[in-house]
């Protein structure tokens, strides 16, 4: 049977299942059943090109063939071959449909082929900063802070599959049965998690949190609300005196973009080195060097930890190390390298308050299994880390920063800190339930500006006043 033929007999029984009587009336079914059913279908179901582009599919898959994986083929090149045989292909279907159709079921089989399939206009659109795929046919995205379901659907979860085979195969890493859970990224630096069966009971779920085409600067984060200027003056003269900096907040409330605008205030000058799980910080320097932790082998062998790479990264000559997230035993390497001549480091860590923080930090030092005192530990802590930077998505969905912190010393077994900027939440909310508070300085000039000031960087006293800087 050719192409056409195997069209019409598909659009033949479509016709003829849409226009099948209902068992109980005899009559077609009521407009709010076929409303219903729209709902709760697929996208290919409610698709009326749906068989065309599975056909159409095939057929270019099996005329371009091994070209789809030449490694010595250019993205341009793979993409002008695959939209030549996919004109061709749409040409042999002699379907009848119009320009808008055809143009939409030709970028849809494109992106499936080239991209990511029904994720592609997801990603394209800027104003989305999460994807998440809960099912094959369930997916959700996150847009102006809150989540909002789309129509987008992936074929079945085997369809799924590829997809999250594509997306992790690109930078070297596997999900199968015996290694069910991936961290990954795209090739723009967005952070991708797949999970699937048997640990994800319902099919495999896949989240991608988007980071911008052009990464975030502070002029940004200030026009988004998410610090003030006076805050944003003042975190730049930290990164520039060399303080050792922890980002602390919750699950998606803004760390890596805020470490990213952190670090893009250290001078041109300076060695840098990255350490990451996913490589997502893209710094604008020339002298950057970028490494990423590896998973272990389908043999359980072959993997490098954040602390290997910590190790790793003091025999680098480094000016700087950024860490991607503190979030193990490398808490206790990342604390002896700002003890030890490498000042001015800076990383994240999850954790609800900057109190919160330094518990954590404990915990996590005591994760390298060394057998140290607590007050031995609080002092590495009080003498490593300068100052705490509490990030937080609100309620209404944006995400500021609500705590700049200054840790002060130790006094007796407790380590003492000090608020220079809080958020003003006794502004209260607007009539569309926004929060209208800000970062307001505490009034008190932070102790490190003697350091600072060591380091020929001076701060505008207009800074810790009330009123802030215009």
């Amino acid at each position: 049977m050719s192409l056409t033929d195997r069209i019409a007999a598909a659009q033949r029984i479509r016709t003829s299942q849409d226009a099948a009587p209902s068992a109980d009336s005899g009559t077609t079914a009521p407009s709010s059943a076929r409303a219903a059913r729209t709902v709760t279908e697929p996208e290919t179901h409610r698709d009326p090109f749906g068989e065309v582009k599975r056909i159409v599919h095939a057929s270019l898959v099996e005329a371009l063939g091994p070209k789809l994986y030449d490694a010595h083929m250019t993205q341009t090149e793979l993409e002008q071959q695959v939209h030549i045989a996919l004109q061709n292909s749409l040409a042999d279907a002699e379907q009848p449909m119009s320009s808008v159709d055809r143009a939409r079921m030709s970028q849809e089989i494109a992106d499936d082929i080239l991209g990511y399939g029904p994720l592609e206009p997801l990603l394209r659109d800027p104003d989305l900063t999460e994807v998440m795929v809960n099912a094959f046919d369930s997916i959700y995205v996150e847009r102006s802070g809150k989540l909002v379901k789309t129509d987008a659907a992936f074929n079945d979860e085997s369809h799924l599959r590829r997809t999250i085979d594509k997306i992790v195969s690109k930078i070297g890493r596997r999900v199968d049965e015996t290694s069910p859970m991936v961290d990954a990224r795209l090739p723009d630096g967005s952070r991708v998690n797949a999970i699937i069966p048997p640990l994800a009971l319902d099919g495999s779920k896949l989240t991608i949190r988007k980071f911008s085409e052009d990464p975030f600067t502070v002029e940004d984060l200030i026009r988004f609300g998410s610090l003030s200027r006076s805050a944003a003056q003042l975190l730049e003269a930290c990164v520039r005196g060399r303080l050792n900096i922890l980002v602390s907040g919750g699950t998606g409330a803004g760390k890596t973009t805020t470490l990213n605008v952190l670090s893009s205030f250290i001078p041109e000058d300076e060695r840098i080195v990255t350490i990451e799980d996913a490589a997502e910080l893209r710094l604008s320097q020339d002298h950057v060097l970028r490494l990423e932790s590896r998973p272990s082998n389908i043999e359980g062998k072959g993997e490098v930890s954040i602390r290997d790479l910590v190790k790793n990264s003091l025999r680098m000559r480094p000016d700087r190390i950024v860490v991607g997230e503190i979030r193990d035993a490398a808490a206790l390497d990342m604390l002896q390298a700002m003890n030890t001549g490498h000042d001015g480091s800076i990383s994240t860590l999850h954790a609800n308050t900057p109190r919160d923080a330094l518990s954590r930090l404990e915990t996590m030092v005591l994760m390298a299994g060394m057998d140290l005192p607590i007050r031995a530990i609080r002092e590495q802590v009080s003498s490593a880390v300068d100052l705490i930077i509490q990030q937080t998505r609100l309620k209404d969905g944006t995400r500021r920063i609500t705590a700049i912190t200054e840790i002060v010393g130790m006094e007796g077994d407790i380590i003492t800190t000090q608020d220079v900027f809080l958020f003003d939440y006794s502004a209260g909310t607007n009539e569309h339930g926004k929060f209208q508070g800000h970062l307001k300085s505490m009034g008190l000039r932070p102790r490190f500006l003697e350091h600072l000031t060591d380091h020929g960087v001076h701060v505008d006293p207009a800074v810790f006043s009330s009123a802030g800087l215009k």
